[in-house]
């Protein structure tokens, strides 16, 4: 005898965090759901979806559903104005990164008015116990709602902090050869504060990989995964027209502000910043190159999709003659990915952890290098 085990009915809580929350006896119409998952309870329910991530609002727009980037104009802000009226509450699903948690907690309270009900929730392995500590050190109280699922709920309510947020901003430089950057970060975007191993090993691949030619920039480049935006700096620095794409609104945000920290803004860029899931914001656009680090990480989730779409669609986004040039971890599964959609690559450098690949497009290179 088989036992099948059925699907979840269309709508329902499919993550942990959701499934804790559909249980509440909230009414959660009209309130604002922070840095949400995707998860169909919540895509076809009530409320607003504020998020950093592109594909989660691309998600709920396609819903028919409100969604916004916190560094967008929103529908109610502290100031409101018009017939806009506050939500009723909010609730912020705890990341990855406490730093960037934080950094949502400051947020809200300079965006909403004081008092508003804020729910917490998170799983209990991804540090959600912390928000104790972290809401007190603001000075703002809290009571534990629910526990389920590996996950905890918490509930205050907003006040005044006295922080700006804009202070989760920091800068750090970086030397390459005798070349110095200066970075913005913030939490949540890859590589915060540091400058990546791989990184580092494409950046001290790509003078041999993208020669200029005589009296000839780089010509147009996509830094595909722009991060904090040390790719579309060391690039713009050189000449190439740079088009920097994430989907992360935080790294648009500090690649914008790294490219302005090193006088590459405005027309000295000669290019773009802007959000993207993968290719979706890139339609008709074709690159001489395009580089990477691809992240494989959704959370705490191992994720191939978008490095398996970066590569899979870039022979439609290079020009003829164009190069693909991406670092990976040395155990990720490119190699079958790059021969099926290019038909061959090559390693430019392995060091064991990382590995450089380039792959070309067929047909005669249009700059003739």
């Amino acid at each position: 005898m088989t036992h099948e085990t059925s699907a979840p009915a269309p709508g329902a809580a499919q993550t942990p965090t959701c499934q804790l929350l559909a249980r509440q006896a909230a009414d959660y119409r009209e309130w604002w759901w922070l840095a949400p998952p995707r998860d169909p309870w919540l895509e076809s329910g009530q409320g607003v979806a504020i998020s950093a991530d592109l594909a989660v609002r691309a998600a709920w727009q396609a819903a028919g559903r409100p969604a916004h980037s916190p560094f967008e104009p929103l529908p109610f802000a502290s100031q409101p104005a018009g017939d806009e009226e506050a939500p009723k509450g909010a609730v912020l699903f705890w990341p990855k990164s406490h730093a960037l948690g934080e950094w949502w907690l400051l947020w809200l309270c300079a965006t909403l008015p004081e008092g508003t009900p804020l729910q917490l929730v998170g799983e209990n392995q991804g540090g959600i116990k912390r928000v104790l500590k972290v809401l007190a050190a603001l000075g703002l109280g809290c009571r534990k709602l629910d526990s389920a699922r590996r996950c905890s709920l918490f509930e205050t309510r907003l006040g005044p902090v006295g922080i700006d947020p804009d202070a989760a901003w920091t800068a750090f430089e970086v030397e390459l050869d005798a070349e110095r950057l200066l970075l913005a970060s913030h939490p949540g975007v890859f590589g915060h504060g540091k400058l990546d191993d791989g990184t580092r090993l494409l950046l001290e691949t790509l003078p041999g990989a993208l020669p200029p030619g005589e009296g000839r920039a780089l010509g147009d480049v996509l830094d595909m995964g722009c991060g904090d935006g040390i790719l579309a700096a060391w690039l713009a620095r050189r000449g190439a027209a740079v088009t920097a794409v994430d989907v992360n609104a935080f790294a648009v945000e500090a690649t914008r502000r790294t490219l302005a920290a090193n006088g590459l803004a405005g027309e000295a860029l000669s290019g773009e910043t802007l959000e993207s899931d993968v290719y979706s914001a890139l339609a008709g656009c074709t690159f001489d190159a395009i580089v990477s680090n691809p992240p494989f990480h959704q959370e705490r989730a191992i994720d191939y999709g978008p490095a398996a779409r970066l590569i899979e669609e870039a022979p439609a986004h290079l020009k003829p003659g164009g190069q693909l040039l991406l670092v990976a971890n040395a155990f990720l599964p490119y190699p079958d990915l790059l021969e099926r959609a290019f038909g061959g690559f090559e390693i430019l450098a392995d060091d064991r952890r990382f590995r450089v690949y380039r792959a070309i497009s067929p047909g005669r290179d249009s700059r003739s290098r």
